[in-house]
């Protein structure tokens, strides 16, 4: 008993710090650079591309709280995660990538938003 609530605290921590670095680092990536990630050179594209996958990562620990089961925890979080990274191709096309890098990674991002909605919990099942 002891154990799982320590692992439920541990994962709660887990949420907090996923989701608070991964939103600094994608809504405010120049600051993040100069007070964490102080690994020159600057690059804000790499920036909001790292805090959309801690986005993802804090997700996929909610939701494994929330008890969506194995499947539906990890095609949310990536899911959730690849659409940050999807908005971080779009407002960040003029630092380079290929003008096709938000429809196929929005393609991908459905598709696992997609699995995530058909296997989520359901009352009664």
């Amino acid at each position: 008993m002891i154990a799982e609530r320590l692992v439920r605290l541990v994962a709660w921590v887990g949420v907090a710090f996923f989701f608070f670095f991964g939103l600094w680092a994608f809504f405010d990536p120049a600051s993040f650079f100069d007070k964490v990630a102080i690994f020159p050179p600057y690059n804000a594209h790499f920036l909001h591309d790292a805090g959309a996958f801690q986005i993802g990562l804090g997700t996929s620990l909610l939701l494994g709280l929330l008890g969506w089961g194995g499947l539906g925890t990890a095609l949310g979080g990536a899911g959730l995660g690849s659409v940050v990274h999807v908005i971080a191709h779009v407002i960040d096309r003029d630092q380079g990538g290929r003008a096709t890098d938000p429809v196929g990674l929005g393609l991908l991002a459905l598709a696992l938003l997609w699995g995530a909605w058909v296997v989520r919990p359901r009352r009664g099942r």
